[in-house]
């Protein structure tokens, strides 16, 4: 896993990582509300993919980032097996978290290269940069890892 591919610019966390899965168990485990509920905050059983359908998820607020801990997601593009693009919004209209999530999956031999590129922090906001880095280490240590282990519990 690369842990800085952002090239320096503030505004994104990109993650790069490998799963030794198949694409296609690795797309279900980011697509399928019972697969999702076990590596994604709460409200992600209501997900469906489906372009323009909103959920919400809701997580432990963090004041310091302006994050109220309630995401309102929207599904915004997918490719079967190959993308899915997210809005994330910060429910609280007074916090300025307004990003883009995209999952891109590649197989590479017999398991899965997962891209995740988290776009739309503010450089120039303060409380932003402090998200941009709690957020991508949490992509890379805690969501990663749950990922990983829902992914070897799939049959």
């Amino acid at each position: 896993m690369d842990d800085d591919l952002s090239g320096g610019d503030l505004t994104v966390i990109r993650v790069d990582h490998f799963f030794p899965h198949p694409p296609a168990k690795v797309w279900r485990a980011l697509t399928e509300p019972e697969l999702l509920v076990q590596w994604q905050m709460q409200g992600a059983e209501d997900f469906r993919l489906e372009v323009g359908h909103r959920y919400r998820l809701t997580s432990v607020p963090r004041p310091r980032t302006d994050f109220s801990g309630v995401v309102d997601v929207r599904v915004l593009a997918y490719d079967i097996g190959r993308m899915l693009r997210l809005r994330w919004a910060d429910a609280d209209p007074a916090n300025p978290a307004d990003w883009t999530i995209t999952w891109t999956l590649e197989q590479e031999g017999r398991g899965t290269r997962l891209f995740l590129v988290h776009e739309g922090f503010d450089p120039d906001d303060p409380a932003q940069l402090m998200a941009r880095r709690i957020m991508g280490g949490g992509w890379r240590s805690h969501v990663l890892r749950a990922l990983g282990q829902t992914l070897e519990g799939i049959g």
